[in-house]
């Protein structure tokens, strides 16, 4: 019935259905010159990002790589989008996909949501991680916070937690950076990766490719222990906790 209708439509208003298709094909180009436009901004925005961080990415790999190499562990935790990041960082680190690489222990504190909710419930939402870090770090473990606003008030916690720590500390920022960059500027994060565009979707595709990017070099550090151990090497802002 539906055919015979098309049909019927087709043949008597040839006209409507020729419009149609001119708008279907005006959008299909639209989209098509917007998605090449997308992967374009994509790719220069990180890109820049990356060119212009690439000491600060090395100096917060080798902490990283150091600390590992004295049997310390890493923890990570975001909120929303950046928490599936913050478990993706984890599994990294813990399940290593190229052959020949060891497991490194990683935990993500947004996996306990027992936990999580716990402490939300009796205390605070932005308190949620602290009561983990307390429990779970010890001096020279490192902690990774990822936020695209860099402004998430229960990461800023979990970063005033882990300074007195004595923890390494590392944020995954955008746009401006927000109280993120600022607790930086005041010495209370050792290391802030901001990803200066307005665009959630760049800020996050860049996030991706930086903790790919430490990943490789802190096994790439690994693999050479003399770098490691050479005062000379010393990352950057880095605190030592030792």
């Amino acid at each position: 019935m539906t055919k015979r209708i098309e049909d019927f439509s087709r043949e008597f208003y040839p006209f409507l259905h020729e419009s149609n298709c001119k708008q279907s094909q005006d959008l299909m180009e639209e989209l098509r010159f917007s998605l090449a436009e997308k992967a374009r901004e994509s790719i220069e925005v990180k890109e820049k990002f990356l060119a212009e961080n690439r000491d600060q990415i090395l100096d917060a790999s080798l902490a990283m790589a150091r600390g590992f190499s004295q049997g310390r562990k890493l923890l990570v935790c975001g909120n929303g989008g950046s928490a599936t990041d913050a478990q993706h960082v984890a599994v990294e680190f813990m399940h290593p996909i190229t052959v020949g690489r060891k497991a490194l222990p990683a935990i993500c504190l947004n996996n306990d949501m027992a936990m999580v909710t716990a402490v939300a419930n009796d205390v605070s939402f932005a308190d949620v991680f602290v009561r983990q870090i307390i429990a779970l770090a010890k001096a020279g473990d490192v902690l990774i916070a990822i936020s695209t606003s860099g402004n998430s008030d229960n990461l800023l916690h979990a970063f005033r937690t882990a300074r007195k720590m004595k923890m390494v500390t590392i944020g995954f920022a955008g746009s401006d950076g927000g109280k993120m960059k600022e607790i930086h500027r005041d010495g209370l994060l050792d290391f802030c990766f901001t990803v200066p565009t307005s665009s959630i979707h760049r800020i996050q595709e860049s996030h991706v490719a930086l903790y790919h990017v430490i990943w490789d070099m802190v096994h790439t550090f690994l693999e050479h222990p003399a770098v490691l151990s050479d005062p000379s090497a010393v990352a950057e802002g880095y605190s030592s906790a030792e």
